[in-house]
């Protein structure tokens, strides 16, 4: 399970890792595996291809891209200047930017439109609290010069497909729309007038965003400020006929597909290059709404970064709060190390073990060979922990016969609980195949 890093005294000479920046360890690795496998086939299911950038941008290329007035530039950046050559670099805080750099940079959008996923670790100097720590990981989908409502309506099917092949039910579509640059300003006109009549309701962190961000005012949890956000104008107000007819075709899409949402007139962006659609999935992890997922489109990015102009929507999905949801549905049960845990008494029947193993591999099994010595007894214990379906036994005895026991370990297989069976060693791997296909055929069944 991955746990925030708890504030303790470190002992002397012992060395714990960074705030905020958790290991994942070997008992979630299957959790993990699982949710990349998912995320892979979905991706692969719409056409899309994987891209990976490097996780150190040059700072200029968030700071035009996200915008220098937002939490992100201005508080939550890993920034840093190159020593070796005076650069000023940043740990990435999100992926589109980077996406789309690359995108420009090779010219990838040369022959027609792009369909591009990633994941990877992101980065921001946030206070660490569950489903929010400062190095957290996203996967991502960047639809690339594509213009209309039926590409937003695609990545938010395929996030719906995401949550399908994972079993999470529960998590709810919430969309809005930005509009386009001379709506947005007037209604940012209207909003700041709005909360200028209200000055002495306003907190200091909205007081402080008033002129320079006033969206972000929307978005505040400060509940003395809910009932102000609500009677807020609304941008969807101040969208004219192309705006709102885009709006108006996604939603018929999502109705088409039988998939519910709900219009969120407050959903807003702190990113500067959103446009028209946005969305978020949103679920309760420990009985707190939390956003899972967060998209939309961002028609603007590519030119403001330098590339030839080029509509673009996508997504990211924060892993680390998804895998909370996987846990609720107990998916975050151990899986078997192994499929056969070789026991031997070491010495001469060492090597016969080790043979055995690699032979067992060849044949596609996953095998663990008991290492360290240690008696029968300790060694089954070990097996039986491993998750392993059987065990295969070389003893002194048996080597003497060129022979090996098989054991099966797991209750429930066809011959759990009956006596070890030997066979020779020069045909353990075909035979132990065999009888592994033969239980997953007539599971339960005696072995004959």
């Amino acid at each position: 399970m991955d746990r925030p890093n708890q504030t303790k005294k470190a002992q002397p000479g012992k060395l714990n890792g960074v705030r905020g920046m958790n290991d994942v360890l070997p008992a979630d690795e299957p959790l993990w595996r699982r949710f990349e496998d998912a995320v892979a086939g979905a991706m692969r299911a719409y056409g899309y291809s994987q891209i990976r950038t490097p996780i150190v941008e040059h700072t200029r290329l968030f700071v035009r891209g996200i915008g220098e007035v937002t939490d992100i530039v201005e508080k939550e950046m890993y920034s840093f200047t190159d020593s070796l050559n005076g650069e000023d670099l940043t740990l990435r805080p999100e992926n589109t930017a980077g996406v789309v750099r690359a995108t420009i940079e090779h010219n990838l959008l040369y022959d027609g439109p792009k369909r591009l996923w990633y994941a990877g670790p992101m980065f921001r100097h946030e206070r660490p609290q569950k489903g929010r720590y400062r190095q957290f990981h996203q996967v991502g989908a960047e639809a690339l010069g594509m213009a209309g409502p039926d590409a937003d309506a695609e990545v938010i099917l395929l996030c719906q497909r995401l949550w399908d092949e994972l079993g999470l039910t529960g998590v709810r579509l919430e969309i809005n729309s930005l509009g386009a640059s001379h709506e947005r300003r007037a209604h940012r006109e209207a909003l700041v007038a709005y909360f200028e009549a209200h000055r002495d309701v306003l907190d200091a962190e909205a007081q402080r965003r008033l002129h320079s961000n006033p969206l972000r005012i929307l978005d505040t949890k400060n509940p003395a400020m809910q009932a102000l956000a609500e009677q807020a104008p609304r941008l969807i107000d101040f969208l004219g006929p192309e705006s709102l007819a885009h709006f108006e075709r996604l939603q018929s899409l999502l109705r088409s597909q039988n998939l519910p949402f709900r219009i969120n007139p407050r959903l807003v962006r702190g990113l500067d290059y959103y446009n028209l659609t946005v969305f978020e999935w949103v679920a309760d992890i420990g009985g707190t709404p939390l956003t899972v997922c967060g998209g939309g489109r961002y028609d603007p990015l590519i030119e403001m970064l330098g590339g030839k102009p080029a509509p673009a929507c996508g997504f990211a999905v924060g892993v680390e709060r998804v895998l909370e949801l996987m846990r609720a549905v107990g998916h975050g049960t151990a899986e078997p190390q192994c499929e056969v845990y070789v026991v031997h008494q070491g010495d001469e029947t060492l090597e016969a073990a080790l043979q055995a193993s690699e032979r067992l591999r060849d044949a596609g099994l996953d095998v663990i060979l008991h290492c360290g010595g240690g008696s029968f007894k300790s060694q089954f214990r070990r097996a039986d922990a491993s998750g392993a379906r059987l065990a295969v036994i070389v003893g002194s005895d048996e080597l003497a016969r060129g022979e090996a026991s098989v054991k099966w370990l797991r209750a429930g297989e066809s011959g759990a609980g009956g006596p070890q069976r030997s066979v020779p060693l020069d045909r353990l791997a075909e035979l132990v195949v065999e009888a592994i296909v033969a239980n997953d055929n007539h599971p339960g069944e005696p072995e004959q």
